[in-house]
């Protein structure tokens, strides 16, 4: 049994620590904040160049563009996007165990995040680019990520680029996600409500397909704006991948934190009633010894 110097080094060391979780919390929630705010307001916008995008596909050949041509091979680009930092929970194991289920054995990685290289590192793939991304996450830092994705895709050096990140749903729930980013499918072209940026309605919204039932009319042609959008939207859509990543990041981190300071305040109210009982089981020692000894000098 710990005596009592013990215990009270242990109380000491467990207050320390849950002062340092508590700072944590805190920070990670004020970060919480405006990475969700930052997710949940991207939506709108990537629902949006998902309807006008549905529509190019219905006006427009899709062989028009290289981007939506599906390739005969199967030279499988993943792009891995996990936190640079860890205590944020089982966030990057799930990930990481969901991409070595789904990816290709042969795949070749492209990583966001210290956390996914390292642990490509240690599966020994094959890695052949790392991006940083700060926090906050702005779109000029994410475009050098899907402008060198497609150029990997159109050059053929590899058959489909897919994603693996995490899909923030609220404070304490994340999905982890593995999408297909290139060739852009038909099935992410419509209203499909596990597809990132449409959010989680499950109703459909019918969208016309072209202006003679109500639908949208391109200028100068249909053609002529499919090669403007399409790269806007995978773009885009990467950029909000992302955003929902580093939301999930924050949220986890907070939830994770605010779960080790309970545990540190109820470990020291369990130490301090064990400190207390001790101390009083001594005193009480000590008393029956004093009252033992003056009744034998009596």
């Amino acid at each position: 049994m710990a005596n009592l110097r013990d215990i009270r080094r242990r109380i000491k060391s467990v207050k320390n620590t849950a002062q340092i979780t508590k700072a944590m919390q805190l920070v990670a929630a004020s970060k919480m904040k405006k990475a969700q705010d930052q997710a949940l307001s991207g939506r709108s916008y990537a629902d949006l160049l998902n309807k006008v995008l549905v529509n190019l596909k219905e006006q427009t050949d899709e062989e028009d563009h290289p981007l939506l041509k599906e390739h005969e091979g199967d030279k499988e680009l993943v792009i891995l996007v996990t936190t640079d930092k860890g205590l944020c929970g089982p966030l990057n194991t799930n990930l990481i165990r969901k991409v070595a289920e789904e990816a290709s054995p042969n795949a070749t990685f492209v990583t966001v995040g210290i956390k996914g290289r390292q642990a490509l590192t240690r599966m020994k793939k094959d890695l052949m680019a790392d991006f940083e991304v700060k926090d906050p996450v702005h779109f000029s830092e994410t475009k050098p990520v899907s402008e060198f994705l497609m150029e990997k895709f159109l050059s053929g050096e590899f058959d489909r680029v897919k994603v693996a990140f995490t899909n923030f749903i609220n404070t304490i729930s994340q999905e982890p996600q593995f999408e297909t980013l290139l060739p852009i499918r038909p099935i992410d072209l419509g209203r499909d409500s596990d597809f990132v940026g449409v959010g989680k309605d499950p109703e459909a919204v019918d969208v016309n397909p072209g202006p003679e039932y109500g639908g949208y009319i391109f200028e100068p042609s249909p053609a002529g704006v499919l090669d403007a959008v399409v790269p806007q939207y995978v773009n885009y859509q990467l950029y909000q991948m992302i955003l929902e990543s580093r939301a999930s990041e924050h949220s986890a981190r907070m939830v994770a934190m605010k779960a080790a300071t309970d545990n540190a305040n109820q470990m020291i109210k369990d130490l301090t009633l064990e400190y207390n009982k001790q101390r009083q089981a001594a005193i009480t020692a000590e008393l029956l010894e004093i009252t033992t000894a003056m009744k034998a000098l009596e």
